[in-house]
């Protein structure tokens, strides 16, 4: 099979998990991370799963899955140990028009779920398209190697000048920007001098002329 990795905005959308253990519990909690609003079926819930219930964070319907559950939502995650629980759900997904993942089935799934790591506004995603989830993690344990400290605020930093630039209309084409992505910024960024960096970032993008504008009395920024 052939996945195309797509990032979907998932805030406020009505998601459904069907099933009450373990792996439902990650299932919603991811969805509730990326902002949906979720329901979860299931006869039986864990106690994580009964405390978000409690909390107000999902609303529960403890019964077996029944065809038509499935109509209303736009993504929905089946977490059972059930082949023909999956395959129903997977055929009511397609007769709705609704995306099915279920777990460890992937003959059952519209879509699948990538190792997933996040660090501020940085989201990094590995798949092996389903056969060895072993390997995904092993991937993720390594790319979490590879995000070091300063990298949540280099994006941060680069989303900030970037924004300023566009509302001067003068965004610096994608080499000049590779360019002033270097060692001694991030240095910096992991130093925790922000205002340093940022003079420096718009130094190296040949905008030294905004730093006293963007940054601030430019004799304080050795300083910062």
């Amino acid at each position: 099979m052939a996945y195309y990795p797509v990032f979907i905005e998932m805030e406020d959308r009505p998601c459904l998990v069907i099933g009450g253990g373990n792996e439902a519990r990650k299932k919603a909690e991811g969805l509730l991370g990326a902002g949906a609003r979720v329901t979860v079926i299931a006869p039986e819930l864990t106690k994580a799963l009964a405390a978000m219930r409690d909390a107000g964070e999902i609303e529960c319907t403890e019964r077996e899955y029944q065809e038509g559950d499935v109509e209303g939502y736009h993504v929905v995650m089946v977490a059972t140990d059930d082949g023909a629980v999956n395959a129903d759900v997977a055929a009511e997904g397609k007769r709705r028009g609704v995306w099915v993942n279920a777990a460890d089935d992937t003959k059952n799934c519209d879509f699948i779920l990538p190792a997933v790591i996040r660090r501020g506004a940085i989201t990094l995603a590995a798949s092996t398209g389903g056969g060895s989830p072993a390997l995904a993690r092993r991937l993720r344990e390594e790319l979490e190697a590879y995000l070091t400290e300063e990298m949540p605020a280099l994006a941060d930093l680069l989303g900030d000048v970037r924004s300023d630039l566009k509302t001067r209309g003068e965004i610096p084409d994608a080499d000049v920007w590779q360019n002033a992505i270097d060692e001694d910024l991030r240095v910096l960024l992991a130093q925790r001098k922000y205002r340093q960096a940022k003079a420096r970032l718009l130094t190296s993008l040949g905008r030294e002329d905004l730093v006293a504008e963007l940054v601030g009395d430019p004799t304080a920024v050795a300083g910062a």
